[in-house]
């Protein structure tokens, strides 16, 4: 080592170089559900899972890979450790977090081929259902829920809790998003997407226990160019598009990758579509429903008309979804034969079905109304509106009773 720092310093440069290119990443051989597979060291269970794919990916509804220190929480990707090392082949004495749990050479993981880990899961989504409300008819995450898709997966098919729900009135966080915090599941991606996105986090979890809630404790608004990201971390309808909100369902929509030239992000979304009308804009998500690119809230929020984008192409949306019904992406279309039949004429239009239909009225921009469409928007009055009965306070007006979400007697 002595002669070696004694050399050159070009020379001992380009010798460290090549050392440390020769040097191999270290990989561990890690088996979940008879499948083996290697991974780097540091890798968790969950991403390794991932890189396998398929039913053996635990579900995870706090767990997010581009947020720091997320995960832990919900406990939903628990799985048993068979053989925690080829040095020590001892198995863990307690199901763990598979999105807390680093791989180790050798290690052998039940996921799916274990029932005691399927039990876990389904008491643990019993556990989070507790409170959750049977706000799928009027919640606009329906269609794209992770609770939804991680009940019927994973859950039983009735509940054994006969108490009161614990119940919250909704806020609105400013002008673009509202909070619902009898559907929050504590996940606590928004509180960590708002610390590490915008320079001043201003929401957090108040109170323990049973009480704890998100909110802002003086009620203030989430004033920041990219607090509109918490609404696309939230795995449940808590935090949901004021913007949007009872506009239309997602599976009538047709969502579109498309991209602008924006100073603030990457400018890289998702618009839903109806027709012609943008709904509503979101950024991209992967196969396992996190954001690719986090977006401001001009490209969210203001941008609302398709000539705002360069349009890409239809997403591909997994089979599975509803949201994927009627949207045929890749399709051959079928030869037709009718104008070779008629000597290359082509067939007369008997009439244009827009012309006659009084559906999707050219003078309702339902994106542009800040309320949901009633039947006035479509009986000459296209700048109609109403309010929906979740939006009334609880005990006034319509809603003098309580809804679904706000009453805490509902079955």
């Amino acid at each position: 080592m002595q002669q070696l720092f004694c050399l050159p310093n070009d020379f001992t440069f380009l010798l460290f170089h090549f050392a440390l290119m020769s040097e191999e990443k270290k990989l561990f051989k890690v088996t979940i559900d008879n499948i083996t597979i290697e991974v780097e060291q540091g890798t968790t269970i969950l991403q390794a899972a991932r890189k396998i794919g398929g039913d053996v990916v635990p579900p995870a509804m706090c767990y997010y890979s581009k947020l720091k220190g997320s995960g832990g929480k919900c406990r939903t990707c628990l799985v048993r450790v068979a053989a925690g090392s080829t040095a020590d082949p001892r198995p863990m004495p307690k199901l763990v977090a598979s999105c807390r749990t680093n791989v180790m050479d050798g290690m052998i993981v039940e996921s799916m081929t274990n029932n005691t880990v399927l039990d876990a899961r389904k008491a643990v989504v019993e556990f989070l259902l507790i409170n959750h409300p049977l706000d799928c008819p009027v919640c606009d995450q329906a269609g794209e829920c992770d609770l939804q898709d991680l009940s019927y997966d994973h859950g039983r098919e009735g509940t054994r809790y006969e108490f009161k729900r614990r119940t919250f009135e909704r806020h609105n966080l400013g002008q673009y998003i509202q909070l619902h915090m009898t559907r929050c599941i504590l996940c606590f991606r928004c509180v960590y997407a708002a610390d590490q996105l915008t320079k001043k986090r201003v929401h957090g979890i108040l109170d323990r226990g049973d009480h704890s809630e998100i909110a802002t404790y003086i009620e203030k608004s989430l004033d920041n160019d990219f607090i509109g990201n918490v609404i696309d971390v939230c795995p449940v309808g808590a935090l949901t598009d004021r913007t949007f909100r009872f506009k239309n369902r997602v599976w009538f929509t047709k969502p579109v990758d498309a991209h602008r030239n924006c100073p603030k992000c990457s400018g890289k979304v998702r618009l839903w579509l109806r027709g012609d009308e943008v709904l509503r804009v979101t950024a991209r998500k992967d196969e396992w429903g996190e954001v690719e690119d986090f977006i401001c809230n001009e490209c969210r929020f203001e941008k609302k008309k398709a000539t705002d984008w360069i349009i890409e192409g239809p997403t591909k949306v997994a089979r599975h979804s509803v949201i994927s019904a009627g949207h045929y992406v890749g399709v051959k279309k079928p030869h037709e034969a009718l104008p070779e039949v008629m000597g290359g004429r082509k067939p007369k239009l008997v009439f244009d079905i827009h012309t006659v239909s009084d559906v999707n009225e050219p003078e309702v921009d339902l994106s542009l109304l800040p309320g949901p469409a009633t039947s006035e928007t479509f009986d000459g009055h296209p700048n109609a509106y109403g309010n929906n009965a979740t939006d009334v306070k609880l005990g006034k007006g319509s809603n003098s009773k309580g809804t679904d979400s706000t009453n805490p007697n509902t079955p």
